[in-house]
């Protein structure tokens, strides 16, 4: 029952760190992006050809899978998703919807159709004691990768100047613009960094989840989950909704496969039931805490 539930934790973790970024964009520029899970996809191509022909380290690599879905974001925002800020959320849809198919006929081109083969290294691999429960390496580092990104995230947001300038933005843009805060400039950035976490996400998901073409499409419900139960503009509310998320699936496959993903989706539906703007609901700022 343990590694079940610590199983749930890890791949949870992966969710946030793939799902935040949507979160924090949506929240912040209010668009509609579905093409979100590429750049996680790009992330771990990245990190595993970086690995298997470059003879790069894992940490190394989790760095080069970060730079990859931030260089695609920054590329992609500067020359499309900012056109489309202030298009209607059908327009949106859309042109992410395009994007993600794109993507998928490309990297089908250039990597093929099959599942990347990925091996950990020595250090992540087997079991670990921790106050007597055997834990799997790989799955404690993933929970300790999470804990520390969302603790980064959080003091990012309450004590920096740039957390300030994203909060103030969100509250009110013609006002942060009024202060001379660049808005478009923050958005670019922003937008990039979200996109970058993805990329990291997707080069953490590597020993857990399986990397072929269809990755954005495979998990793009198992995102938007994320950000609807959790509340899209923050960073708490996804986290829980992403361990929610991740131990509910991991659980009920364990416990009741012949349910398959159906136990997720009845938590999605009572969630949104219960709390239809999400578990943390944006109050005129990027909630934290």
């Amino acid at each position: 029952m343990v590694a079940v539930m610590l199983d749930g934790l890890a791949y949870g973790m992966l969710l946030f760190l793939i799902g935040v970024g949507l979160s924090i964009t949506m929240g912040l520029m209010n668009f509609v992006n579905l093409a979100h899970g590429v750049f996680a996809m790009l992330g771990g191509y990245a990190a595993v050809i970086a690995m298997n022909h470059g003879g790069v380290p894992f940490p190394l690599a989790l760095l080069i899978g970060f730079a990859a879905g931030a260089a695609a974001g920054a590329i992609l925002e500067y020359a499309f998703f900012r056109r489309l800020y202030g298009a209607h959320a059908l327009d949106q849809v859309l042109f992410s919807v395009g994007v993600v198919f794109v993507a998928i006929a490309a990297a089908t081109y250039w990597f093929g159709p099959t599942i990347q083969v990925f091996t950990l290294p020595g250090y992540l691999r087997g079991n670990v004691d921790v106050g007597g429960l055997s834990i799997g390496r790989y799955r404690l580092f993933l929970i300790v990768s999470g804990v520390a990104i969302i603790t980064g995230l959080l003091m990012a947001l309450s004590k920096t100047r740039l957390g300030a300038s994203v909060r103030a933005a969100v509250d009110n843009r013609r006002v942060a613009e009024g202060t001379g805060i660049h808005v478009r400039r923050l958005f670019f950035v922003v937008f990039s960094f979200g996109c970058g976490l993805a990329g990291l996400g997707g080069a953490l998901s590597l020993g857990m989840l399986s990397l072929d073409p269809s990755f954005p499409l495979k998990y793009m419900v198992e995102f938007l989950l994320v950000v609807s139960v959790g509340g899209a503009g923050t960073i708490v509310g996804p986290f829980v909704a992403a361990l929610l998320v991740g131990m509910v699936d991991v659980a009920g496959k364990y416990f009741i496969p012949q349910a398959g993903a159906f136990l997720v989706y009845l938590v999605m539906i009572v969630g949104l039931l219960l709390r239809p703007n999400g578990l943390f609901v944006r109050k005129g700022h990027l909630t934290w805490r």
